[in-house]
C-alpha cells in the first residue's frame, strides 16, 4: 500500500519521527494536533479557541491530503481539564455539524506544553 506523508515542517516531526498526517490508501490519519500558533506566539487562552486552532491545523492537513472535513470519520479529543468539554465540544460541533464523526473525549494529566488545554486527532476516508 502506498503511503504519503504530510508535514507541517515543525522541527519536532524530525526529532520525534512522526508526520502531521499520513495518507495510506483511501485513509488519512492526522496526528494529535495542538493549538500551535503559526508565528510561535502563545496559544489562545481558552479551550474553545484552542480547539478551533487545532481544527484549523487539522483541516489544512486534510486539504493537503486531498480530503475535506466531511471525509472525517473519527476524532479523539484530549483535554487537560474535564470542565472544558462543553467549550471543546462546541468547537467540534461547529466544525462537524453535518459530518458527526465517531468521537472520543479523554481527560489527560497534561500535554506536552502546559499552556495547551486540548489536543485533537482525526481520521478520514477519502471518497473515490
Amino acid at each position: 500500500m502506498e503511503r504519503r506523508r504530510i508535514s507541517s515542517a515543525m522541527a519536532l516531526e524530525q526529532t520525534f519521527g512522526y508526520s502531521r498526517a499520513v495518507v495510506a490508501g483511501d485513509r488519512v490519519f492526522v496526528s494529535g494536533t495542538a493549538p500551535v500558533m503559526p508565528d510561535g506566539s502563545d496559544p489562545p487562552p481558552n479551550a474553545y479557541a484552542q480547539a478551533r486552532r487545532c481544527l484549523e491545523i487539522i483541516f489544512a492537513a486534510l486539504a493537503e491530503a486531498g480530503a475535506t472535513p466531511e471525509d472525517v470519520v473519527r476524532t479523539r479529543l484530549y483535554l487537560t481539564r474535564p470542565q472544558d468539554i462543553d467549550a471543546v465540544g462546541r468547537a467540534h460541533g461547529e466544525a462537524f455539524a453535518e459530518t458527526k464523526p465517531a468521537t472520543t473525549g479523554i481527560v489527560v494529566a497534561g500535554l506536552f506544553d502546559p499552556r495547551w488545554l486540548v489536543e485533537i486527532e482525526a481520521e478520514a476516508i477519502i471518497a473515490p
